[in-house]
């Protein structure tokens, strides 16, 4: 399993005159791994990105900046609040639950001083110097590009941000550059709170290997070594959260396929992961990916409170649950239905409803209305109900939540998850890897090529290809049967 992030041949630019071999400061970048591959007949290409400056908190005048306090909730992006006890924190303030303390960051800004110095300087940028062809991260440019690309802009926003509990470095985001360091350190000066300060670390740019996504399959294996799976940015894509999510299923699949068992599959309907996967195997990468939730058809049933309900069952199916912790996941899921049903039984008279609905500028009831209706109204949320109700107190608030959103959104759901369905039979098809697609005449010329090359496994993937007509799709479903393939 390859996860070689830009350590693939890496090389660190800080202007036009230092180039260093690296897959990060200080560090080797991996070279024979890449001659190696590009001897099996991979296709290789190159992509850049960046990193700012690192600086000595210890030499920022605050006082010159805007403070951003952290805004952590009663909320966490891991199921393991479900059935652990919650992390214990000793702090000088107490005993402290669920998260450490937390630290802040800094706002302040790039001004006309700080751009001037990028415009005198931009030749000398390894990227506008001519020292890098590579294409960068759309949605993570270097502050040469702020300047050159949106020139009427007079200043840039720019965060200071701790790099750990344990060392006073701060990262500057918003000011990656691969400018000389002599320069950087110019350009921080002339930020406000940084006119002093001390640059530990010079930003670079860097180019690194990837290897086009359409060479693999939907389980993250390629097709040209059979047993070797990639993730990352060795993939085209770029964000941790993206590589953290191909590192699950390149994995879990590299784990499955040294046991002889079925490969980790998820669609598009499924999880964020889903669209990242597909999009990368089968439309492949021009620029470095990142994953919006603009890029998912089913951005409303695959939504965080319901990540459970999604994705549970395929955890269990792989083993991941311990007795215990099935037992609690069933009971997140009967919570949700339970508070549906509440919401369904529960009468609400004038007297009870009434102070909830003119608090939200809603009409008054003229009769007892069940909840699970005056939900569906605006700004009137199923919590303010059950608790003007007295009911419902043992129920979990996330689970409540989950509720509320199936009934308010109840049309807009069904509609969404019957188009899921739709391609989960889609899915269901699937397509010989030895299928002669240049034979298929029914077919556009694109679609042959595409599918040719692409080799998608269902009607489901390819139905995801670039070009490929609704037409395309049914003359291929009813090829595929003609030739009694599997469905």
């Amino acid at each position: 399993m390859l996860t070689t992030g830009t350590f693939g041949r890496g090389t660190m630019h800080i202007g036009t005159g230092t180039r260093i071999s690296g897959g990060r400061a200080g560090e080797a970048p991996s070279v024979h791994l890449g001659e190696q591959l590009d001897a099996v007949g991979l296709t290789t290409d190159r992509f850049k990105t960046g990193t700012p400056p690192r600086i000595d908190g210890r030499s920022v005048r605050y006082d010159a900046t805007e403070a951003q306090q952290s805004e952590i909730e009663l909320f966490d992006y891991s199921w393991s609040h479900f059935w652990t006890t919650p992390r214990v924190q000793h702090s000088a303030q107490g005993v402290r639950t669920r998260h450490p303390a937390q630290m802040p960051c800094w706002i302040t800004w790039l001004e006309a001083d700080g751009t001037q110095i990028i415009t005198d300087h931009i030749n000398e940028s390894a990227m506008y110097g001519g020292a890098i062809a590579s294409r960068g991260p759309r949605y993570c440019p270097s502050v040469e590009d702020k300047v050159v690309k949106f020139p009427d802009k007079t200043r840039h926003q720019l965060f200071l941000e701790p790099e750990g509990h344990d060392t006073t470095e701060l990262y500057v985001n918003g000011l990656s550059t691969s400018l000389p360091a002599p320069v950087q350190l110019e350009i921080l000066r002339s930020v406000p709170g940084l006119d002093a300060v001390r640059m530990t670390r010079a930003g670079y740019a860097i180019e690194y290997d990837y290897y086009p996504p359409t060479q693999l399959d939907a389980s993250l294996a390629s097709r040209a070594i059979q047993g070797l799976y990639f993730a990352g940015q060795v993939n085209g894509t770029t964000g941790y959260e993206e590589a953290a999510g191909q590192g699950v299923v390149a994995g879990i699949n590299a784990a499955r396929y040294t046991q002889s068992r079925d490969a980790l599959v998820l669609g598009r309907e499924t999880s964020y992961i889903g669209v990242l996967v597909n999009d990368l195997v089968t439309r492949g990468v021009d620029e470095p990916y990142r994953l919006f939730t603009s890029r998912s058809e089913f951005r409303l049933t695959v939504r965080q409170d319901n990540a459970l309900s999604r994705l549970a069952p395929v955890a269990d199916g792989l083993g991941l649950f311990t007795e215990g912790e099935h037992e609690v996941m069933m009971a997140r899921l009967d919570a949700v239905r339970d508070a549906l049903a509440l919401a369904d039984r529960t009468s609400m008279t004038p007297e009870v409803a009434d102070p909830v609905l003119i608090a939200a500028g809603s009409r008054p009831l003229q009769h007892a209305v069940r909840a699970v209706e005056l939900t569906k109204r605006q700004d009137i949320s199923l919590q303010s109900l059950f608790d003007a109700a007295g009911v419902g107190a043992d129920l979990p608030r996330d689970a409540v939540i989950g509720a509320e959103l199936e009934i308010k959104y109840a049309g807009y759901f069904d509609k969404e998850r019957s188009r899921a369905a739709r391609l989960t039979a889609q899915g269901a098809m699937t397509l010989p890897t030895s299928l002669d697609y240049d034979g298929i005449r029914t077919i556009s010329i694109e679609a042959r090529q595409k599918l040719g090359r692409l080799r998608p496994e269902t009607l489901a993937q390819a139905s995801a290809i670039p070009g490929i007509s609704p037409a395309d799709l049914q003359n291929l479903m009813w090829e595929v049967r003609r030739r009694g393939a599997s469905i």
